[in-house]
């Protein structure tokens, strides 16, 4: 009896846990993982029976170069400058973080954020826009901080190595090392759990689930069986 209580309690702390576990962000420089982790997370959350969704918090850089090349022009910056590439990026970083909020709310399943509004602060400061910031931070924090914040932290070498691989998109190297100090730089920075992407895949993972143990509770013991003697 004192055994089948015990394993009650255990399920009730680990059902506690889970119930606070809402939304955890993944955020770092281009190349860190991000994205690769974030689909893993979700997926391993949701099999554990945590239901939980990825959202890619994109700022349409990607999308705005695409377009800037159709039109003949190298980048985005080089179509857009400097200020109208940050407040587009801005404003569709926010609809995307409001929209997975919103789908949070009404599905009650944990929000995977592959990217969060730190990444836009941190996008601002490494071209340079330390004004614009400001501006952003007044919008952006109307969206509350997710429970758990992961920085994937990679040497900006071995990110500019693993965008060149995939081949789908380009940063400078200059770029990525402005990018990687800004993180750095942020006042949220002591908040952020480190996560060392630097190293294989499987063990990144690993990293960030250990961590979240603490968030998801501890699965019960096994309920002792008497040893006949």
């Amino acid at each position: 009896m004192a055994d089948s209580k015990v394993a009650r309690r255990g399920r009730a702390r680990l059902r506690r846990g889970r119930a606070r576990l809402r939304a955890v962000a993944l955020i770092g420089i281009d190349g860190s993982g991000k994205t690769t982790q974030a689909h893993r997370l979700a997926a391993g959350l949701t099999a554990i029976g945590l239901p939980a969704t990825y959202h890619r918090n994109a700022g349409g850089r990607r999308f705005l170069g695409r377009v800037a090349r159709r039109l003949g022009r190298r980048d985005a910056q080089r179509l857009l400058g400097r200020a109208g590439l940050l407040a587009a990026e801005s404003v569709l970083r926010w609809l995307a973080i409001a929209a997975a909020l919103l789908g949070r709310r009404l599905t009650g399943r944990v929000a995977v954020m592959d990217r969060y509004s730190a990444c836009q602060y941190a996008s601002i400061r490494a071209h340079g826009g330390h004004r614009w910031e400001r501006l952003a931070r007044l919008g952006y924090r109307v969206f509350p901080r997710p429970q758990v914040t992961f920085l994937l932290v990679v040497d900006p070498v071995e990110a500019y190595r693993r965008i060149e691989r995939r081949g789908t998109d380009h940063e400078s190297m200059r770029y990525l090392v402005a990018a990687d100090r800004a993180y750095r730089s942020l006042p949220e920075h002591p908040t952020f759990v480190l996560v060392d992407a630097d190293r294989p895949a499987d063990e990144v993972t690993r990293q960030i689930r250990e961590h979240l143990h603490s968030w998801l509770g501890a699965a019960p013991e096994p309920a002792r069986v008497p040893v006949p003697r």
